[in-house]
């Protein structure tokens, strides 16, 4: 039962990992375009963690034809409690469509203190606005 509910997680979160039996990458985020509704496929994304009073870079990744980075955690490395930020390069998205933005990329931060669970952030995305939240 549990091989089932492992292909059935991966499945929904495109990760290949997970359906071969290893642990689930604990980071993964997912863009929406809230004019078409569509997925946003083609978004440069980093992800930083806080070191001291800067940032230190730790993965990059784009988002594939569903929006996704299913696994943007560095690989074999356990996630930390720490304070983290992913950065959103959104204004190359939408030169690429020809369409103007008032956003050129979007850094969220957040906090992990249970580095065990499982990290989602989602973006909805708009030229003029967005919105986000930790997912499951």
């Amino acid at each position: 039962m549990q091989t089932i509910h492992r292909l059935a997680l991966a499945s929904l979160l495109g990760c290949a990992s997970l359906a071969a039996g290893a642990a689930p990458n604990p980071l993964s985020v997912h863009v929406l375009d809230l004019q078409s509704g569509q997925p946003s496929a083609g978004i440069e994304v980093t992800l930083e963690q806080r070191a001291g009073s800067g940032w230190r870079e730790l993965a990059r990744g784009v988002t594939n034809e569903q929006g996704r980075i299913p696994a943007l955690y560095p690989e074999d490395t356990p996630m930390a409690a720490a304070s983290y930020r992913i950065v959103f390069k959104t204004g190359e998205h939408y030169r690429r469509k020809g369409q103007a933005s008032f956003f050129p990329q979007i850094p969220v931060e957040f906090t992990v203190d249970a580095p065990a669970q499982h990290y989602h952030v989602p973006l909805l995305l708009s030229p003029y606005g967005y919105s986000t939240y930790r997912g499951n």
